[in-house]
């Protein structure tokens, strides 16, 4: 398989710039090495600029309402655990309304993969503050500066017991691709965390203060990758402000193995209707 072959052929709607384009290719970059046939791969989306990356993935991909994206991603795993399944959105999706969502897809380890795209702000609604904007962040809703502190989403997956969590960066692109990878083949749920910025809305936080204040988290590492209170040392040594793989812990059993899932899923096999039936069927529910 080719990167070619995951691109749905849609045109992004992105602007000219934006760091979820970086993200896209690096996922399609990701499956295509790991050989993962799209029939095998599911592709759930939230709503925002970076909800649209669903569409643009030649898988089964479903788009799902605000914040919704991984109650949806983890139903889909669950019914069919042969499936890779990865959960993508923005941190207003993950780390706002969808906030609970997040913390107990973690808590249950349920095998799959969440992107989060991080642009610091709200980019399809014209730009305001979001849960990991900075405090004083200055939009046309805060002209003031916002008085909210932010999230910091590497402590929040720490304290909800994340098995493997990264961090990228969209302008590193060969990294990225080699996190998202790991975090597919990952036993359990991953989080992966993208710092891509928005060129329209977000003049503060661009690719050069990334570049300027990003460190690599192995070499602020003092400790074994699987230890939780070793990551939290090198988030607060960087202020959040790394990538890498910050923790990975391979012991941690997945909700799959705790459950001793039976030999067939059930929904592995598709039930078959004639075409007949199937039009009597959504007959009843049209309008």
């Amino acid at each position: 398989m080719e990167l070619k072959d995951y691109s749905s052929g849609l045109n992004p709607t992105w602007c000219k710039g934006c760091g979820d384009f970086s993200v896209l290719r690096s996922l399609q970059a990701a499956v295509a090495r790991l050989e993962i046939a799209r029939e095998n791969l599911a592709v759930v989306s939230g709503i925002g600029c970076s909800g649209r990356i669903s569409g643009y993935m030649n898988a089964y991909s479903f788009h799902s309402v605000h914040g919704r994206s991984l109650p949806v991603a983890q139903g889909i795993k669950l019914s069919n655990s042969k499936l890779s399944v990865i959960a993508a959105g923005g941190d207003g999706d993950g780390f706002a309304i969808g906030t609970s969502h997040t913390i107990h897809a973690i808590r249950r380890n349920i095998d799959m993969t969440y992107i989060v795209m991080n642009n610091q702000v709200y980019g399809l609604t014209k730009g305001h503050v979001s849960p990991v904007s900075h405090q004083g962040f200055q939009t046309k809703m805060t002209p003031d500066g916002s008085v909210d502190m932010p999230i910091e989403p590497g402590m929040l997956a720490l304290g909800a017991g994340i098995s493997f969590y990264a961090q990228g960066f969209s302008a590193y692109q060969e990294e990225l691709i080699e996190m998202i990878m790991q975090a597919i083949q990952h036993p359990g749920f991953s989080l992966v965390q993208v710092f891509s910025p928005c060129v329209t809305y977000n003049k503060v936080n661009t690719y050069q203060w990334f570049r300027d204040k990003l460190q690599r988290a192995e070499d602020l590492r003092e400790g074994s990758i699987s230890d939780r209170m070793t990551a939290a040392d090198i988030l607060t040594k960087s202020k959040g402000l790394c990538t890498g793989i910050i923790i990975q812990n391979k012991n941690k059993p997945s909700y799959h193995t705790l459950h001793n899932e039976k030999e067939e899923n059930l929904f592995s096999h598709q039930p078959c209707i004639s075409e007949k039936e199937f039009h009597q069927l959504t007959k009843a529910y049209m309008v």
